[in-house]
């Protein structure tokens, strides 16, 4: 199964900033502070600055539109919970909203958490509701002095490390599916198999619903992003874009490969319930007649023959299993048993 997740940026602080780097152009970055970020302004050749903000914090949305000069549209769909796929150029800035898969504790693969992503070629701003680990990738690479060395790179940063966190899920799945299918279906608990294959199966769902827009979006960067997107990123992004085809390759073998496991379960769990109905309608077959025949001979009624006969019992019995051998003898000739 998955190992822990590492912690994500769930710090909460006083400000919508849950942390902030100037990019040196190097492939470092320094830490900067919500105060300075306001009047920030490049200071060498290449700097960038990222901040990574929390998007349901209370004034951001005014903030955007005041110090960045965004549309106040474009602002909105920065901080809102429309969280579907997408990416637009907006003159010279690069507008989108991607998925991750939420890691998170208690989440589910299908969860997906989302980040909105805006950048004009010198300043990038990532805001979440929910922590994301994604963001603090990156970080990590830059404060490693080995990460972006400009918001294009840092673009593909972002989505490289959001893509590549999908595969432990998928992962997970294919090794569960192969471990059901290795499993011997009559020794084990059928429903709680089918339980397993259905959850998997809609897991499979669920990420493809999710990731196929996403795919679209990341067609959307590498194709309309400013030029500031330079086309070493645009190659990197392409490179995303076949990592993220691939998974969904493998999310749809998941998807079948359940589908085919819960076809065989269904079809066994049929097979048997046909099978213990045949059984029981033979049963029923074979004492209807005698069912008849002791029903005849308990009427009370006058008259009945060998009433006062000892042996009239055992005439009966032998009468019945007289009966019951002509009924197997047919049964067997007529191959139904």
């Amino acid at each position: 199964m998955r190992e822990a997740e590492p912690p994500t940026d769930d710090g909460e602080t006083g400000t919508p900033l849950l942390f902030g780097r100037v990019l040196d152009g190097k492939g470092g970055a320094r830490a900067i502070g919500w105060e300075e970020a306001q009047g920030w302004r490049p200071g060498a050749p290449g700097e960038v600055l990222w901040l990574h903000l929390r998007r349901t914090a209370g004034g951001v949305y005014e903030w955007l539109q005041s110090a960045l000069s965004i549309p106040e549209p474009t602002a909105e769909l920065l901080v809102s919970d429309a969280t579907r796929p997408r990416a637009f150029r907006e003159g010279e800035t690069l507008v989108a909203t991607l998925r991750g898969i939420n890691f998170n504790p208690g989440a589910e693969p299908e969860d997906m958490v989302s980040m909105q992503l805006w950048s004009d070629g010198t300043r990038l701003l990532t805001l979440r509701r929910d922590p994301l680990q994604t963001p603090r990738d990156t970080q990590a690479d830059l404060d490693a002095g080995r990460g972006p060395t400009d918001a294009g790179s840092l673009v593909t940063s972002l989505t490289e490390h959001m893509v590549h966190r999908m595969n432990a899920a998928i992962v997970d799945m294919n090794e569960e599916i192969d471990r059901l299918e290795d499993l011997d279906i009559e020794e084990e608990d059928g429903e709680e198999m089918l339980s397993k294959v259905v959850a998997i199966r809609r897991n499979s769902l669920a990420l493809q619903r999710h990731m196929g827009p996403q795919h679209v979006a990341l067609e959307s960067i590498g194709r309309d992003a400013p030029a500031w997107f330079e086309e070493h990123d645009r190659r990197e992004i392409a490179e995303t874009i076949a990592l993220l085809r691939r998974f969904l390759d493998d999310i749809d073998i998941s998807k079948e490969s359940a589908v085919v496991l819960m076809d065989e379960l269904r079809a066994r769990s049929l097979a048997g319930s046909e099978r213990t109905n045949y059984l029981l309608t033979i049963v029923a077959a074979i004492f209807l007649p005698l069912g008849f025949l002791t029903g005849l001979l308990g009427i009370n009624v006058g008259g009945m023959p060998g009433v006062d006969d000892p042996r009239a019992f055992w005439i009966v019995v032998g009468l019945c299993g007289g009966v019951m051998l002509i009924q197997l003898a047919l049964f067997w000739r007529w191959k139904w048993l």
